[in-house]
């Protein structure tokens, strides 16, 4: 039986609360997918903390919205949310995450790139196809307003991953017990 420890609880407590944090800021976008900081904060928690803390992080928030806590970005939650057009980008939230921790277990710039860029195109798909369900719009529209003013900003967020994870590996990692 695989048991966490103390330590493992507390990261995993205290980074879904800075992914709560980080999920409050948002920029409102036409068709009513926001761009978040979620998808940031995510996979970068993920390559720091690994795939298997790192996507626990994105289901406990996920459940935490799900039962109604305002985690969501805009202080929501509820059922209605995940159900609700944009639910299928949160519900892919541990699939970035998992894709995010595999990158951490890379040495190569190359291999970590692969890897976020993948966590970044599932949960596009995901997303958009959820949101074509939901909207009942073509796949066409839904990556029109789901993934295509997104691009641009995720390349740019992966960039921010991957300096920041080396910098905040030195200074937080290393100072939170193991």
């Amino acid at each position: 039986m695989n048991t966490f420890k103390t330590a493992q609880i507390s990261r995993i407590g205290l980074f879904t609360a800075l992914t709560i944090v980080m999920s409050q800021i948002s920029i409102p976008m036409p068709y009513g997918v926001p761009m978040t900081m979620q998808t940031f904060i995510i996979p970068l928690i993920a390559l720091l903390l690994g795939k298997k803390e790192g996507t626990l992080v994105a289901i406990i928030y996920i459940i935490l919205g799900m039962v109604g806590l305002p985690v969501f970005a805009g202080f929501t939650g509820g059922l209605g949310i995940v159900l609700g057009p944009t639910g299928g980008f949160i519900l892919s939230f541990p699939i970035m995450a998992f894709c995010a921790g595999m990158a951490s277990q890379k040495t190569s710039k190359v291999s970590i790139i692969l890897w976020l860029a993948t966590g970044f195109v599932l949960n596009f798909a995901i997303g958009m196809v959820y949101f074509s369900m939901m909207t009942s719009n073509s796949l066409e529209v839904a990556f029109t307003a789901c993934v295509l003013p997104f691009i641009p900003t995720s390349i740019i967020k992966i960039g921010l991953i991957i300096v920041l994870e080396k910098k905040l590996r030195s200074l937080v990692l290393k100072r939170l017990p193991n």
